[in-house]
């Protein structure tokens, strides 16, 4: 974890979340360089295993069984997760592209990126077939094709040992869904040429039926099939890639040394061209002593590359990469046996697949077993109840580290105020409100496109359309170099989401502090009457934009206890605007209000109050985000939660269940909540939806002064 009493004086990005830099991030959670920012940069909040996919495609492996969960161990290390692919490296200027986003600044780089076997030569394939590599894409494919009916047709393009492989476990995958399939292996050569386990696996090839078709070479993918060069059609109806991955194209594009554009390294791991930028795993060539591409290459140098990287930090000595000559190898045989090669001897049967098995779940448990980390101790000497303040989860970060709703009573005459104020310049109304978050992510980019979007719920709540907006900047104590480029990152991310509604920046504060917090005051212009509290009318529809669960899910990534793929569909929400929301219920609603620090519940009884009525609320009707409702039965509650609940006592009529919980749980950039009248709900909710808003109708206003919780529409 980052320690905020340390300045920040150096920048390590690692690009790509494959073996190697997965084990060098637990290693750095357990032992981090004190003073070093590390971020990751990944396309996706996972990786897949590729030792565990052939499993996965016959079936042995749940989806889950073979993902890496990269949210979970950057927070481990207290890395940054930057979810996007990188575009180009600028190794003179030491910045990383990634679209969307300002350039990343680093002083060490590290790419451990994979490869490829999309076959972008062959007419047909990106429309029609699917690449082995990268395993994301291919695993979701093949996900949905075996949830279809009927015979089965499946070419697996590439007659190498990852290419048999696959397609026996296809065939066994079929059989086990009682499919009649048809599976044929191509390759432009003779499959397995020179493999010293060839004649066991061609015999495995017999026994599920798998067609060989050598010596010619495809031409073309249909949608029905693989064209062959002699005029023959192969029918397939799912199409696979693995002849030969090769790597990244933009990797020989960035003007460091690469060899057939693979990044070339020396025996610490180092670019022989650009020291400053090391690399491991399958996107890099080892001049002085090359290897095939295989994973295990990538597992072995881990740990060099994890201290070398840590060297270079702190000045130390760093140490060399021997790889073995040979190694063990290990290919799935469809069902649960496999073979077993190494320096030409081969062994095969069940035996071989536990042993496998065994290595591969080994593999993946030090990576998902992560060691707790202490707690900090309460000081020597402190005062009565520092200990009690200290103990449970640390701080949530976004709304959930707002101040509750009983701190804030008596505040401007303690009741509640509409989302904005408004201010008459003559005849023209203008609105104005602010709002800053305490940081819940490692990245400046995503928290400061949260709080611009955040800040700006509440001048969509009024009606307004927004104008002009004033920064409040706090940024870690840091080396004065590094500001400039921090900031940047930061404005350029909260420009973009104003500047794409209308508005403006126009000034700002900046400082540093013990940690990040941004904020914003925003104003906007109103051409009708503002939309306040007050006017929700019995016999309202009530309708909520988007899901809730910010707050619980935000705080299972801090306890390590929310999957990866949770908090990827958090953090996608949080930084979507909804202005075009805004522009739908606007016109419509007699009160709306945007759902924040208070909770649907909190927000809801504000809009009650202030407009003299009460409301029901169907639970099964609610939008949740994903994982919210695990984790709230799992007995996670954000920090907020205990005041939200306290502060309704006596108000709200709900069964104690992890779903009624959620209505007290604290939201981040929120969605709108309208009362628009009841016939023109079932419409709004549908041009919602159509823009993207996982939104719906959760309740109505009654007359009654209390609020209602139904587990479900009566």
């Amino acid at each position: 974890m980052q320690d905020g009493s340390v300045p920040i004086v150096k920048e390590l990005v690692l690009v790509g979340g494959g073996h190697a830099h997965a084990l060098v991030l637990r290693r750095w959670g357990m032992r981090p360089v004190p003073g070093v920012r590390l971020t990751l940069i990944n396309p996706g909040p996972s990786a897949p295993y590729t030792g565990m996919l052939p499993g996965h495609i016959a079936g042995h492996y749940g989806r889950a069984a073979l993902e890496i969960d990269l949210v979970r161990l950057a927070h481990f290390a207290g890395a940054r997760l930057i979810l996007g692919a990188v575009g180009l490296i600028d190794p003179v200027a030491r910045r990383v592209a990634v679209p969307g986003r300002a350039p990343i600044a680093y002083d060490l780089l590290s790419l451990d990126i994979g490869v490829t076997s999309d076959m972008a030569d062959l007419p047909g394939f990106a429309d029609h077939g699917v690449a082995a590599k990268p395993l994301g894409r291919f695993a979701d494919r093949w996900e949905s094709y075996c949830a279809g009916k009927g015979a089965a047709r499946i070419a697996v393009i590439g007659g190498g040992v990852a290419g048999v492989e696959l397609a026996l476990a296809c065939a066994h995958r079929m059989h086990a869904l009682g499919r009649a399939a048809e599976v044929a292996v191509i390759d432009r050569g003779e499959i397995l040429k020179g493999w010293p386990g060839r004649r066991r696996l061609l015999a495995a090839m017999d026994a599920h039926g798998v067609a060989r078709i050598e010596g010619v070479a495809p031409v073309a993918v249909t949608a029905d099939g693989v064209m062959l060069e002699d005029g023959r059609r192969v029918a397939a109806d799912f199409t696979i890639g693995a002849a030969g991955a090769v790597p990244h194209g933009w990797l020989a594009d960035c003007g460091m040394a690469v060899h057939d554009g693979y990044l070339v390294v020396d025996d610490q791991l180092r670019s022989i061209s650009h020291p400053e930028v090391y690399g491991a795993g399958d996107c890099v060539h080892l001049r002085d002593t090359p290897r095939p591409k295989a994973g295990v290459f990538a597992v072995r140098a881990a740990p060099v590359l994890a201290w070398n990287l840590r060297a270079d930090l702190t000045g130390a000595q760093r140490r060399r990469f021997r790889p073995q000559r040979d190694f063990l190898k290990l290919v799935s045989l469809g069902g649960k046996d496999a073979l077993a090669e190494k320096a030409g001897w081969t062994w095969s049967g069940p035996a071989m697949w536990r042993w496998k098995d065994a290595i591969d779940r080994r593999f993946m448990d030090q990576l998902r077993d992560l060691p707790a980390m202490a707690r900090p101790a309460p000081p020597k000497d402190a005062a009565r109840g520092v200990a009690t303040e200290m103990a449970g989860p640390a701080p949530c970060g976004g709304c959930g580290a707002k101040l509750g709703a009983g701190a804030l009573a008596g505040i401007l005459g303690g009741q509640p105020g509409d989302d904005a104020a408004v201010l008459m310049t003559g005849d023209v109304r203008q609105v104005i409100s602010t709002d800053h978050l305490r940081a819940f992510a490692y990245d400046p980019v995503l928290v400061a496109r949260a709080a611009a979007i955040h800040a700006l719920g509440d001048i969509w709540a009024m009606g307004a359309t927004p104008q002009a907006a004033v920064a409040s900047v706090i940024l870690p104590r840091m080396a004065a170099r590094l500001q400039g480029a921090w900031l940047d990152e930061v404005m350029a991310a909260a420009r973009d989401v104003f500047a794409a509604v209308g508005a403006e920046i126009v000034g700002g504060h900046s400082a540093m502090g013990a940690e990040l917090t941004l904020g914003f005051t925003v104003t906007g212009l109103l051409d009708r009457p503002p939309i306040t509290l007050s006017g929700a009318r019995a016999g309202d529809a009530l309708i909520l934009s988007r899901g809730i669960g910010t707050g619980v899910v935000l705080a299972g990534e801090m306890q390590m206890r929310a999957h990866g793929a949770e908090v990827a569909a958090v953090w996608a929400q949080m930084s979507t605007p909804q202005g075009d929301a805004a522009e739908i219920l606007a016109p419509h609603a007699h009160a709306m209000t945007d759902v924040t620090g208070f909770g649907l519940a909190g927000h809801l009884g504000n809009l009650c109050a202030a407009s003299g009525v009460g409301a029901e609320v169907w639970l099964a009707q609610v939008p949740l985000l994903p994982g919210a409702l695990r984790l709230s039965e799992a007995g996670l509650r954000s920090t907020l939660f205990a005041q939200n609940q306290a502060a309704l006592a006596g108000r709200v009529a709900l069964a104690d269940t992890p779903l009624g919980a959620l209505v007290f749980d604290p939201q981040t950039a929120g969605g709108l909540l309208a009362a628009v009248p009841a016939d023109l709900a079932a419409g709004l909710v549908a041009r919602l939806r159509a823009k993207g808003h996982d939104a719906a109708q959760i309740g109505a206003v009654t007359t009654t002064p209390q609020m209602v919780f139904h587990a479900s529409r009566p």
